[in-house]
């Protein structure tokens, strides 16, 4: 019982550790559909930004 709060802290550090490299991941990917030089690149990274966000709203449902 004794180690119940460290697991818990270890759990919720890795959940924030996998919240900010999804939103690091996202806003990478936004960012490179806003300003990449190319339109071939831009649509890439809107293709990208797409499947992270479908596949993100299809893990809460």
């Amino acid at each position: 019982m004794s180690n119940l709060p460290a697991v818990l802290h270890n759990s919720a550090l890795a959940a924030s550790l996998a919240s900010l490299l999804y939103t690091a991941t996202v806003t990478t990917a936004a960012l490179t559909a806003l300003i990449a030089r190319t339109p071939q690149r831009r649509r890439n990274a809107q293709d990208v930004l797409k499947i992270l966000i479908l596949s993100r709203g299809n893990k809460r449902t």
